[in-house]
């Protein structure tokens, strides 16, 4: 067995994803999978950093000391649901969480926070973290990492494939039939992000549990169209944005340029649209036909944003990746459990055709115990 740990908290907060994987046979095989909340304090300061209303440097380190806390007692437990002691994990992938990512610009930075010395120490196993700044200091965009997994596991020599990953953002990875051709993969835009920011607004709740809220109301054709004015959607890749661009704020100032009061349904409804938009044309933009479409990540469960990819791609079949052996909301966890493997063997984790860094780098630091 070649057991590893892969622990994720992306863009949406909500909670840390834990899994227990096997890389011995030729697809990863999950022995545990925990989903470990997040407290609402810590959500609260992460996010208040995050969107740009709390620059104090004293939360930052604090929050990253609790969420290496938080990271480690995950990777306990999913151990200790595997069935399996600390020390038979090779090793633990921690993406850590994303507080600010910016990776345009004379100064390219990222951060993400989680010390990986309090998960290796309360652990005691080898920690492997801060996957993206590698690939940020050879000229890319250090996201997104998982086009490079869904290529190892999801290419098929008998059809184009394109992976779908709707977390808070969303990004494609495009798998040519042809292996000659270079993969390429990027971020569309906002997945679910802003779907949870208009929920908690307007509902009180961190999503829209199965779209039924979206489900109530109409797109708004102008708003949509305001929406995708947005300068990221022209970017050609490489390309990948965060929270700090698409957030609350960001649907007031458009909703502010509509002359009409618009229900908050039919608002959540044109913003899983936009979702929709966005990532069917980039498909359309960057793929061949015939292709099959594969989803993971939460907008999986979203109903309206399925059915809506289904309508907007009506010639390739759109499916769970669970059809093909991996349930779709684990697909990123198994990732960085997959890229620790790829660290320790001294491997290059990262694409330069999606990332668009000069050359294939090893990612992100060891953590030894």
């Amino acid at each position: 067995m070649q057991l590893f740990v892969g622990l994720m908290s992306g863009t949406s907060m909500d909670a840390v994803d834990a899994v227990c994987v096997d890389f011995a046979g030729k697809f990863p095989r999950l022995l545990a999978t925990h989903v470990h909340g997040i407290s609402e304090d810590i959500r609260d300061g992460v996010l208040s950093i995050a969107t740009g209303m709390s620059h104090n440097l004293n939360q930052l380190a604090m929050l990253d000391v609790r969420m290496g806390e938080l990271f480690a007692e995950a990777a306990l437990t999913v151990i200790e649901m595997a069935k399996e002691k600390p020390s038979s994990i090779q090793a633990i992938g921690s993406h850590g969480q994303t507080v600010i990512h910016q990776p345009r610009g004379h100064w390219p930075y990222t951060t993400q926070i989680g010390d990986p010395n309090i998960i290796a120490e309360r652990t005691g196993v080898t920690t492997v973290a801060d996957f993206r700044r590698r690939d940020m200091a050879v000229g890319g965009q250090g996201a997104p990492l998982v086009p490079a997994f869904h290529h190892a596991v999801f290419s098929s020599s008998q059809i184009n494939r394109l992976v779908v990953n709707i977390g808070g953002m969303a990004n494609i990875t495009v798998l040519p039939q042809d292996k000659n051709t270079p993969v390429v993969g990027f971020d569309t835009g906002p997945g679910n992000v802003l779907l949870d920011a208009w929920a908690t607004l307007h509902r009180g709740t961190p999503m829209d549990e199965g779209g039924c809220w979206a489900a109530q109301g109409k797109v708004h054709s102008e708003l949509l169209r305001e929406l995708l004015q947005d300068d990221f959607f022209l970017l050609p890749p490489p390309k990948s944005t965060g929270r700090d661009r698409f957030n609350l704020v960001w649907i007031k100032e458009r909703l502010a340029r509509i002359p009409v009061h618009l229900p908050p349904e039919d608002v959540q409804r044109t913003l899983c649209e936009l979702t929709v938009a966005s990532v069917s044309v980039a498909i359309n933009q960057y793929s061949s036909a015939p292709r099959e479409v594969l989803v993971c990540g939460g907008g999986v469960h979203n109903p309206v944003i399925m059915q809506g990819l289904s309508q907007a791609l009506p010639d390739n079949p759109v499916h769970s990746t669970e059809r093909y052996g991996l349930q779709p909301d684990w697909v990123e966890a198994v990732t960085f459990a997959w890229l620790a493997g790829r660290t320790l063997a001294g491997l290059p984790g990262n694409l330069p055709s999606v990332t668009g860094a000069r050359r294939s780098v090893v990612l992100g630091a060891i953590y030894r115990t």
